[in-house]
């Protein structure tokens, strides 16, 4: 009995340590986002607003670009070495990433030079962000109850969001106590250096953590991408397919919703900062709920609830937004969509672990996630300012509502994992 209480407290420690350093992980990569209305006038000085952003936003595109090679590499050395070992590596990349930000010169001092190393350094984190979703989700999946898995990965994602929360509130508070040269000229950078910081502390975490028994009883697959392509080539599509509309729905409502209403609503930068962070507070403590109903109800059906909710709110909601000028009712749609969207947020770590053996798991979750992830959650930002550019953006809106209902397809073919899972340990 005593042996149980401590192997079962060992379990949640791990556990609790790989979430932190997710959160870590998350907040570094979403200050970019945060702080991009600040910051891109800085590396892509020439041009309006819209320009600036656009410019910022390819350099986020080629950040997720990386994502799939990330997810490759990290994959397979987390498949070999140990999910734990894949976790310490991509911290320690995210952490470079972040400090060359912070530290880099701008355009007026260096010229090209400086968007040449904002973009390599985009490549560092997009390749720590490939891996770590991979390892992060298969290990947690791996260390967590049978019965419990859907609220860990609840859990798993309210961290992701946490993460990104922080940078928003980091954001807050440098507004609040810097004037807007200060934020413009230098605030920006404290973000990315305290990014760096914390970053570092996470690899002293994760050294301390344990290896999950999954992994401890597999049976290693020197040949790992080629069976995962030979043998699980349904899976795979499948993790694409689910992943797409997910990705994007949560990039447009949870990330570019706060240069949306900046640019598109009218509101200012403080405005738009107080709104998305409210609305992802809520959204942070939505997740461990919604993860629990699965555990209960079946994954398939949240991820159906959120397909049909996406593909019937998406056009109403941003066309009200960029209508409305109350503070309020903008937190109450992003919230609503958000809420929506919590359908696939909840269980798309499990789900996706829960359809490959263990010798490919990493892999498996990490490769095909971060294709789809880098192909319509990267470029969300992008296209969105490309139709707003060309005075089309009604275009975005169709745009998101067809790559959610393609989703929906996905989930209404797919089977439950629940059910069916391959994740043999309790």
């Amino acid at each position: 009995m005593a042996h149980d209480q401590t192997a079962g407290r060992s379990r949640m420690r791990s556990i609790l340590a790989a979430s932190a350093g997710n959160m870590v992980e998350t907040f570094d990569w979403f200050v970019y986002a945060a702080f991009a209305l600040y910051f891109a006038p800085i590396f892509f000085p020439k041009g309006d607003q819209t320009a600036q952003l656009l410019g910022s936003a390819a350099v986020y595109a080629v950040g997720f670009l990386a994502r799939p090679f990330g997810a490759w590499i990290m994959g397979l050395y987390g498949d070999r070495s140990g999910r734990r070992a894949a976790m310490i590596a991509s911290v320690a990349l995210m952490c470079l990433g972040s400090l060359i930000i912070g530290l880099c010169p701008g355009h007026d001092q260096i010229g090209l030079a400086a968007p040449a190393i904002l973009v390599f350094a985009r490549i560092l984190q997009g390749v720590s962000m490939g891996g770590e979703y991979g390892a992060s989700a298969t290990y947690l999946s791996e260390m967590a109850a049978r019965d419990r898995r859907g609220f860990w990965s609840g859990i798993f994602y309210s961290t992701l969001m946490t993460g990104q929360l922080l940078a928003l509130l980091l954001l807050l508070v440098l507004t609040a106590v810097l004037t807007p040269d200060q934020m413009s000229a230098w605030g920006w950078r404290v973000a990315f250096i305290i990014g760096a910081l914390i970053a570092a502390t996470v690899l002293l975490m994760r050294s301390g953590m344990e290896e999950t028994p999954s992994f401890k009883a597999r049976d290693a697959s020197p040949t790992a991408t080629l069976r995962l392509v030979r043998e699980y080539p349904r899976e795979t599509l499948i993790v694409m397919g689910l992943t797409a509309g997910g990705t994007l729905a949560y990039y447009t409502f949870g990330t570019y919703m706060q240069k949306f209403l900046v640019n598109t609503s009218g509101f200012s930068k403080d405005q738009s900062n107080l709104i998305t962070t409210a609305a992802l507070a809520v959204f942070v403590l939505l997740q461990p709920l919604s993860g629990a109903l699965s555990d209960r109800f079946g994954r398939r059906a949240l991820l159906l609830a959120f397909g049909i909710g996406g593909t019937l709110m998406t056009w109403p909601a941003l066309s009200a937004l960029a209508e409305t000028r109350d503070p309020w009712a903008a937190f109450l749609i992003v919230v609503g969509c958000l809420a929506v969207v919590s359908g696939y947020t909840s269980v798309s770590a499990i789900v996706k672990a829960e359809m490959f053996p263990t010798e490919i798991r990493a892999l498996g979750v990490a490769l095909p996630y971060a294709i789809a992830n880098a192909l319509f959650g990267g470029t969300a930002e992008l296209v969105a300012l490309s139709f707003k550019s060309a005075g089309r953006e009604p275009g975005f809106y169709i745009y998101v509502t067809a790559v959610i209902l393609l989703s929906l397809v996905t989930y209404v073919l797919m089977p439950d994992t629940r059910r069916n899972s391959r994740i043999r340990e309790d």
